[in-house]
């Protein structure tokens, strides 16, 4: 029987691949560790004759007509399946899913669950999750207790459904080998925690809603004490090991006496602590988290320069192309004329030619360049460096600590600096990173002119919609600049860059209005189709429009930035890409559309690209979500505090 480290492909076949593709999963415990988010209610089994408009219900019923038509004014068809429990006739409405046909065939019978619409008179369920049986007599029997079973909803893509994820998850657990519990009997006893194996079987497959608590419980302790313990161990590791100290000198009291201001106490203290940590017996080991704007690269380039004064390269890696482009541009210009032929900051991405990465190489492995800025080609087997003694990783979210470490395995015990503007709860950083040492910046440079945010409820009050065009207008006119961000590239939600983790069935945004009984279709919005809008915007006539997403080329994406930058376009239309790194001060205004898509930590980086200059910054959340909606009131939260640690804990 398989246990937790058996490989999926031999548990649940073919589906393997789908999962690793989706969630990088490749054992029975990865699957089984893919805990639900939240848990649905089927609601009661109901008649149809006396089914309730806008309740969630559950019915027993027969497949009895089938048939497909094609959408009127879009692309794409409507299925529509008829049941009938003998109290009365039903219909079933997807959109675009004309494969569910093959099982939903006329004399099927089985239980439908979902939220009851009302169209042409007639009741409805769009999209209902189902489940078929092969006889009516066991579908009677086991309805009742079905109906009442909490459903586990999971993190899922548009690959791969909650619904899927369920069944494979289900299977999984049915030919698992009982599963030995690491805890101490003592301290599960003490703790009142469930047995592991239990734990696991009701987070998934809980059969009452008192259940799922006590085994959240038991399996947030079991993976606390797991990663504690093995913290502790890369810890004491760590202190094993010896580094070459790095004391500061002339480079960094040079640097120091050309800046034009002066540093902020926090970063005074920072610094101090990070070079006392430099000039050590053992390796660094230092996360800074900071808030959007505050100076932590700033930090980071002195803490190279440390390392700068005895040969030492220090190596910055950062997520996309478009940010470490903007790292060298920024630590060029930080180091000035005078110190940057000395430290010669070097590019290396995957996106260079041949011949440019030939040279990058070269000057890195002669130990040339003292200060190496790139993405994952820094983890090439190819690059190698002189005397690596500093890796920073730039926004440690985007990358595991696989990565971390397997960079650092290019010097002899190198120091890591790890930088983030996702400020972390302080429980949550002694626990994920508990090998880390955490220092905090929390106050911002001198200059800073702060942001506004508002909301734009557009469902509510439409005309706000024609608000926010003009009120991008107004900034520009002024001489300013704008983003405006979208949750996908395009309002179908190809190539999507935010995904709200909502896995339940929704109406296409694109499907015809006669599909009626599924309420309102949302405004979807993509990046293509908000840059034509505004081309054909009286308002934008004169205005330079551009376009920024991930799946443009490297060089043109990082064309466009630089051409942002220096004033050449005045609103920039974009997906998450710019989300961190990118620094404009000339920037005034963001506006987010579909805000209720993105997490509270991506909205709060995402307005922290304005407001970098002497001009007070403009955040609009444009937004459909319902007031009092758990989607509206993290948009809230965010409109109401530019504080991030305070949004951490949201």
């Amino acid at each position: 029987m398989p246990t937790l480290d058996s490989r999926l492909d031999g548990v649940v076949g073919t589906a393997a691949k789908t999962l690793e593709r989706a969630f990088g999963m490749k054992t029975v415990g990865d699957l089984l560790g893919h805990y639900p988010r939240r848990y649905a209610r089927r609601g009661e089994l109901t008649p149809i004759l006396t089914l309730p408009v806008g309740e969630t219900v559950t019915i027993v019923a027969e497949v009895r007509r089938v048939g497909e038509r094609r959408m009127r004014n879009r692309s794409g068809s409507i299925l529509e399946v008829v049941i009938g429990d003998g109290t009365g006739e039903m219909s079933l409405t997807f959109f675009n899913q004309s494969w569910r046909m093959k099982d939903l065939r006329p004399g099927r019978r089985g239980t439908f669950s979902g939220k009851v619409g009302e169209y042409r008179g007639s009741v409805q369920l769009t999209h209902p999750a189902y489940e078929l049986f092969d006889d009516i007599d066991t579908a009677l029997m086991s309805a009742e207790a079905w109906a009442k079973l909490p459903i586990p909803i999971y993190p899922a893509t548009s690959t791969l459904t909650s619904w899927q994820i369920t069944k494979l998850v289900h299977h999984a657990l049915d030919v698992l080998d009982p599963v030995p519990d690491p805890l101490p009997d003592r301290l599960r006893e003490a703790a009142r925690l469930l047995p592991l194996g239990t734990a696991i079987e009701r987070i998934h497959r809980p059969d009452f809603d008192e259940q799922i608590e006590p085994a959240r419980q038991t399996l947030r302790m079991h993976e606390a004490f797991v990663l504690q313990a093995a913290l502790l161990q890369q810890r004491h590791f760590v202190r094993a090991m010896s580094a070459t100290a790095r004391t500061p000198g002339a480079l960094l009291a040079d640097f120091d006496a050309r800046l034009p201001f002066e540093l902020t106490e926090d970063q005074v203290e920072v610094g101090a602590r990070i070079g006392a940590d430099l000039a050590g017996a053992w390796p660094m080991n230092r996360l800074v988290q900071g808030e959007v704007g505050s100076g932590k690269t700033l930090v980071a380039l002195r803490a190279m320069l440390q390392v700068a004064e005895s040969g030492g390269q220090s190596a910055l890696i950062a997520p996309t192309e478009v940010l470490a482009a903007q790292h060298l541009r920024s630590i060029t210009k930080m180091l000035g004329p005078e110190l940057a032929p000395r430290i010669m900051p070097t590019l290396l991405t995957g996106q260079l030619s041949a011949a440019e990465r030939r040279r990058a190489a070269l000057r890195v492995a002669s130990g040339q360049s003292l200060v190496v800025v790139g993405t994952h080609a820094l983890l090439s087997e190819s690059t190698t460096f002189a005397d690596l003694g500093l890796v920073v990783v730039d926004e440690q979210h985007r990358f595991g600590v696989d990565q971390r470490e397997s960079l650092r395995a290019k010097g002899t015990s190198p120091h890591a600096l790890v930088l983030t503007a996702t400020p972390i709860p302080r429980t949550v950083a002694m626990t994920v990173f508990g090998d880390l040492d955490v220092s905090t910046i929390r106050s911002m440079p001198a200059g800073r002119a702060g942001i506004e945010t508002h909301v734009a409820p557009v469902a509510e009050r439409p005309a706000w919609f024609a608000r926010v065009w003009d009120r991008i207008a107004e900034e520009v006119s002024q001489g300013r600049q704008a983003f405006v961000v979208c949750a996908a590239i395009d309002a179908d939600g190809s190539g999507g860059a935010v995904r709200d983790g909502a896995d339940a069935p929704t109406v296409d945004p694109l499907a015809d209005a006669d599909a009626a009984g599924a309420g309102p279709a949302r405004t979807r919005w993509g990046v293509v189709q908000v840059a034509e809008l505004l081309a054909g915007h009286p308002a934008f006539a004169a205005l330079r429009v551009e376009t920024l997403h991930g799946k443009m080329p490297a060089e043109h994406k990082d064309a466009v930035m630089q051409a942002f930058a220096r004033g050449e376009v005045d609103v920039l239309v974009a997906t998450t890409v710019v989300e961190v790194g990118v620094d404009v001060p000339n920037a005034s205004t963001m506006v987010i559309l579909e805000a209720d898509r993105f997490g509270v930590s991506q909205l709060h980086q995402l307005r922290g690209r304005v407001g970098r200059g002497g001009v007070p910054g403009l955040c609009l959340l444009v937004t459909e979500a319902e007031r009092g909606s758990p989607a509206r009131d993290r948009v809230d939260a965010v409109a109401r505090t530019l504080d991030g640690f305070a949004l951490a804990e949201v």
